[in-house]
């Protein structure tokens, strides 16, 4: 269902630095750290991943390793929390694979503009904050903040005031309502990017309060990271990478100048990865 993106090229760098203990922020279904425990015989994996759904298939998936892995359900803004719960002072590397996976596009829980679905879009189901409650419950210059920031779109306010007008009517419910306000005022005319893209992309950012989390998980790494540790970001748009990028320049020694991008192989086989960019960083 989820093609790990960059495997071995993550991987590869991640594994790098001779280590044994490495820590998979976004565990999702496993396909990295499956790949680590299977590069590395002596590898240890702690898993973290916010979504139970994904973790459940995780275990499956990795069950021939038994025993050289812990999951938790956890954001990884609470890594510290986690190592502690496993008394790991000290570790090698943290990887990052950033965004929303196949499994929830693919999940009845409104991520996907293609689909009409209850706005949903958390990826813990058990977070308070839902994209109802953003598009019905935050002021026209939350709205607007958000698209701007989070969406980088370029029609913000107009999107923002289409869902105030529309809201005043009804409350806007559904996926399918909330592409209807969208194209009403950006017209979709063809092309690769359908005018609902950015929006989307801007609420579950704040839903899941996705670039926060990412800052603080950063910043934590740095507690336990040992020297020669590496830290692997995999990101899917500017945001997030340029969150990685100015990390890594203040904190790590950068072993990827050019963030390392999808081959065209693997983007014929999976045209999901076609954004991600990859960065390392070493622990001087």
């Amino acid at each position: 269902m989820h093609i790990p993106v960059l495997l071995e090229p993550a991987t590869d760098l991640l594994l790098g630095n001779g280590g044994a203990l490495y820590v998979d922020c976004t565990l999702g279904l496993g396909g990295h750290g499956r790949r680590i425990l299977e590069k590395n015989p002596k590898a240890l994996l702690i898993g973290i991943d916010r979504d139970p759904q994904a973790l459940e298939i995780a275990q499956e998936n990795l069950k021939a390793f038994e025993g050289r892995y812990k999951l938790y359900h956890a954001n990884f803004s609470d890594l510290d929390e986690v190592l502690r719960q496993e008394g790991i002072r000290e570790v090698d590397g943290f990887l990052f694979d950033l965004g929303v996976s196949m499994l929830q596009l693919k999940s009845p829980r409104g991520f996907s503009f293609q689909r009409d679905e209850p706005l949903d879009m958390r990826m813990n189901p058990e977070d308070r904050i839902t994209a109802y409650h953003v598009l019905n419950r935050y002021s026209e210059r939350e709205l607007e903040r958000i698209f701007k920031e989070y969406g980088e779109e370029p029609y913000y306010k107009k999107v923002a005031k289409a869902i105030v007008l529309a809201r005043a009517k009804k409350p806007i419910e559904t996926t399918g309502e909330l592409v209807k306000i969208i194209t009403s005022v950006l017209p979709y005319r063809g092309g690769k990017i359908h005018p609902a893209t950015r929006i989307f992309q801007a609420i579950r950012i704040e839903v899941n309060q996705e670039l926060k989390s990412f800052e603080i998980a950063l910043n934590k790494t740095l507690d336990f990271l040992r020297t020669g540790g590496r830290i692997v970001v995999i990101s899917f748009h500017s945001l997030e990478d340029r969150i990685a990028k100015n990390f890594m320049k203040k904190h790590l020694k950068l072993l990827t100048k050019k963030p390392i991008v999808p081959t065209m192989e693997e983007m014929k086989v999976n045209p999901a990865c076609r954004s991600a960019k990859l960065r390392v960083g070493e622990k001087p």
